[in-house]
């Protein structure tokens, strides 16, 4: 079964030559550590190198070889975007597959070696379970041996996992796949239904567009991309359909099953109430993420969650629980690796004196969506400015417009951004556009120094370039 394939995919065991089979415990015991990180995530990683470069004693513990560097490497950003990259090149699924694999293989071992090379860092592989505040089990993943670790420090960095909604027949079904487990399959899945219409949903169906896959998306709102402003949205919705992704709006999956054809069949209601039914080779479900905390014990330590399942921290990422942190998608906060990142750079200056210790003084961060042309977005879009009661002006650009877009051959899309018209300040930035995420980085800095629109309008940038059609952009305020 497909979807047990995704929710086991953590706890299997790797037979990679590069595993600490030579620092396992052979038996049960008791160690204690100053520092204690409790997975191998972006956040949690960076800490245990940092810490043991400056000589302070750390364990990592990750439960499965196969996750080493965490899910962005492993089952997520990375080898998502390599299969994206791959199929806007013309390579085959079956070649974009195997490259996908040598990627991930090469970082998964570069990012072991980076914190097990180290003299004061460990790296445990096994499923931790807290038994009090300061204490945890680990279930070693060889042989099944248990130790305790006691520890004055600990950092939570477990991260999060899809989100399964409770749809008749979904869990029994070999042909539903998460994010994570799609991209296990060496094979061209040709007929793909998409459960969800979220970024990550849209994502994997441009990208089976473009390997020459029949894509149909069941969005259960109203509206597609409600957060979005509703001219992008209707220009990113015009741009998909017209690559042949069917998008249904309103459709509650009400019941998943397999076919003796090898298929798998969908029934939903549509707008009007209707069953309707659909069938495809697999479906993918995009339904959100949620908490990676369930075998954790949390309740042995005391540390409280939200309704959710996140861990609830303060401004200092701290949990209720006196020496324990958690940092990473499992705090409830922006799931994006550099948010993590930022985490761990808050916990360094914590533990070393520094001048960064608070998200309170987390500065404006970019997003980006790897459809093709790129989403990228930062700060206010234009209803949430005037709903906040901003007097704003408006400029839009076309990406035909812009002569490196056209070098390109990828005119599709626009620029649009939102100026305070009081103070000439850069509120929001929306880029629906060929390169939209390196771009989304240069307003990114320009917002966070306070510097006003004619800064972008006058800036000299190389020619042909991207950016350089900021230029044009805000000479239209």
């Amino acid at each position: 079964m497909k979807l047990q394939h995704a929710l086991q995919f953590l706890n299997t065991e790797s037979s990679e030559k590069y595993a600490p089979h030579t620092n396992r415990v052979i038996m049960k015991n008791k160690q204690h550590y100053e520092n204690l990180i409790i997975g191998f995530g972006k956040a949690g990683k960076t800490l245990a190198a940092y810490l043991a470069k400056h000589n302070k004693q750390v364990a990592l513990i990750e439960r499965s070889e196969k996750m080493y560097g965490g899910s962005c490497i492993n089952i997520a950003c990375i080898p998502s975007k390599s299969f994206i990259v791959n199929a806007e090149k013309g390579i085959p699924y079956e070649k974009a597959y195997e490259l996908k694999n040598e990627l991930t293989s090469f970082l998964r071992k570069k990012n072991f070696d980076n914190v097990a090379g180290l003299p004061d860092a460990r790296v445990i592989t096994g499923a931790a379970s807290f038994i009090s505040p300061d204490e945890v089990l680990v279930k070693q993943a060889a042989g099944n041996e248990e130790m305790i670790i006691q520890a004055e420090r600990i950092f939570i960095n477990t991260g999060s996992e899809p989100f399964i909604p409770p749809i008749a027949g979904i869990q029994s079904s070999k042909k539903v796949f998460t994010s994570a487990s799609l991209m296990e399959e060496s094979v061209l899945l040709r007929k793909l239904l998409v459960i969800g219409g979220g970024f990550i949903g849209l994502e994997f169906a441009d990208m089976y567009a473009k390997f020459g896959a029949e894509v149909t998306i069941l969005d259960h709102g109203e509206i597609f991309l409600p957060r979005v402003d509703r001219d992008i949205a209707d220009e990113i919705f015009k741009v998909l359909t017209g690559k042949n992704i069917n998008i249904i709006m309103q459709a509650s999956v009400q019941k998943i099953a397999d076919t003796p054809n090898d298929n798998v069949s969908i029934q939903y209601k549509n707008k009007d109430g209707r069953l309707m039914d659909l069938e495809a080779s697999a479906v993918l479900v995009a339904t959100g993420r949620k908490a990676s905390a369930e075998n954790l014990n949390l309740e042995a330590a005391g540390i409280q969650t939200d309704e959710r399942g996140f861990i609830q921290v303060d401004e200092f990422l701290k949990t209720n629980v006196p020496g324990i942190w958690a940092v990473g998608d499992i705090n409830g906060g922006p799931q994006f690796t550099y948010i993590s990142l930022d985490d761990f750079r808050i916990i360094r200056d914590q533990l070393f004196g520094g001048p960064y210790t608070t998200i309170s003084e987390r500065k404006l961060v970019a997003s980006s969506v790897f459809i093709t042309p790129q989403l990228a977005h930062i700060g206010m879009r234009e209803k949430e400015a005037l709903e906040k009661g901003y007097t704003v002006k408006i400029a839009k650009l076309p990406a035909a417009s812009i002569p490196r877009a056209r070098i390109l051959n990828n005119t599709t899309g626009f620029l649009k951004t939102v100026v305070d018209s009081k103070s000439n300040k850069i509120l929001g930035c929306t880029l629906y556009c060929v390169d939209a995420n390196e771009m989304s980085n240069t307003i990114q800095t320009a917002m966070n120094a306070g510097l006003d629109y004619q800064t972008g309008r006058d800036t000299m940038d190389t020619h042909p370039s991207m950016t350089e059609a900021f230029n044009d952009l805000y000479s239209l305020i």
